[in-house]
């Protein structure tokens, strides 16, 4: 059984234009403290740890994620997730196959617990010519670029408003391909003898999003001019130090109004905008429909 598992995940080299993705669920989950059962996937699964931590034990190894951190769990491979933090942990879990290829229904459809397993129908992984294979690395920290994707993903898979299958496979496209390149933005930040303090500034940024990030007072905390300092930011986030910014206040604010019951003011200010009429025409230009809008959105799901 086990020397017939290890064949997988059955793999294709394939140019980009023959990569179809069709996502077949996609949702963020709290789950309990413990371990779950030991299974084996017909699809693919990204599985991001939004909250808390997690191990997974697969290939005989165990793989220990924290928050920010996702793991890609390839089809046909056995292996057992586990939640250790207390009293949870959240995760954005999106299921996909690369080439269009299953008909899912029913979550068996994607998932298999008994030996019982359907050979022929596990999905291929598709690979690139010059890229390693998604499989070959395992865990991965995603840019917040990344993680925005797979995020707006989950919005459109669960509102399914006219055309989501497209601009699911659409957003999906453009998560494997930051996956991909991943590997060489890390190089980019440990090449970048200013790499590691810059990655350090990014997390202060998140943890206080509220506070007067300016590219002079960014440049200051690294001691680099103005223009260099953007430059390297650029090159490590994706993104130039305002548009990351902005960014990690729209993510929290969005989390606030999912998850709180804080005003629409509060939640402004406390994400750097005092001002709540700023505030709803910056949500508004990344979200096309305002703070309260979107709250009584996700009040219905």
């Amino acid at each position: 059984m086990d020397n017939l598992a290890a064949r997988y995940p059955l793999q294709r080299v394939a140019p980009f234009r023959e990569w179809s993705p069709s996502v077949h669920y996609a949702q963020f989950q709290t789950l309990p403290p413990g371990p779950m059962p030991r299974r084996r996937l017909y699809d693919f699964e990204l599985l991001y740890v939004a909250h808390g931590e997690a191990a997974t034990y697969m290939h005989g190894q165990r793989y220990t994620l924290t928050a920010g951190q996702l793991i890609f769990l390839p089809s046909g491979v056995y292996h057992q997730n586990e939640i250790i933090s207390t009293p949870e942990a959240r995760f954005l879990g999106i299921h996909f196959d690369f080439f269009d290829e299953l008909d899912v229904q029913t979550e068996a459809d994607m998932v298999v617990y008994t030996e019982e397993a359907q050979g022929d129908k596990f999905a291929v992984e598709a690979c690139a010519e010059h890229l390693a294979s998604l499989s070959a690395s395992i865990v991965y920290t995603p840019s917040l670029v990344c993680v925005q994707l797979m995020e707006q993903l989950v919005h459109e898979f669960t509102m399914r408003p006219p055309g989501y299958e497209l601009a699911c496979k659409a957003y999906m496209l453009q998560i494997l391909t930051h996956l991909l390149r991943s590997s060489l933005s890390s190089s980019v930040a440990q090449a970048s003898v200013h790499g590691d303090k810059l990655l350090e500034v990014m997390k202060q940024i998140e943890d206080a999003p509220a506070e007067p990030w300016t590219n002079p007072s960014l440049a200051k905390r690294l001691n680099l001019s103005v223009d260099h300092m953007a430059k390297l930011f650029k090159q490590i986030a994706g993104m130039p130090p305002s548009e990351f910014v902005q960014s990690i206040r729209h993510r929290e604010a969005r989390r606030l109004l999912r998850e709180s019951g804080l005003s629409i003011e509060s939640i402004g200010e406390s994400v750097g905008y005092p001002d709540i009429h700023y505030f709803s025409r910056i949500f508004r230009r990344h979200e096309g429909i305002s703070p309260r809008e979107y709250r009584k959105l996700s009040n219905i799901l």
